[in-house]
């Protein structure tokens, strides 16, 4: 079965940038379209961004949209978020998920960012 494994997080400055990565482990993951989904304490879990399986397309939420880019190297099993421009509101848990068909079933452990004003 695929698993899921965040990296990345961490404290960072607001204005400042991070580099998340979700590393998969079997042999499946072109297969799965990728996204990344955060949640702040005492809010529901938002989307992020999500690209394809070829990584043709990628979608964003509205508030990263800009400052935020979802990429993926299949040869690597690794879906990546840049996150630029960070601010408080960024702080949250970001997880890693992937959808085989239509519904995200594989979700990471999550990976901490606290961005401070």
């Amino acid at each position: 079965q695929v698993q899921l494994v965040e990296s990345g997080g961490g404290l960072v400055q607001a204005g400042g940038s991070l580099r998340l990565s979700c590393v998969a482990s079997g042999r499946t993951f072109s297969t799965y379209t990728m996204g990344w989904f955060r949640q702040a304490p005492g809010k529901e879990r938002e989307f992020v961004a999500q690209i394809t399986r070829s990584g043709g397309r990628t979608y964003y939420g509205d508030s990263v949209k800009g400052r935020f880019t979802i990429s993926r190297d299949n040869a690597k099993n690794t879906v990546y978020l840049q996150m630029n421009t960070l601010k408080p509101e960024d702080t949250a848990v970001y997880y890693c998920a992937g959808a085989p068909a239509s519904d995200y079933t594989l979700w990471g452990q999550g990976t901490q960012v606290t961005v401070s004003s």
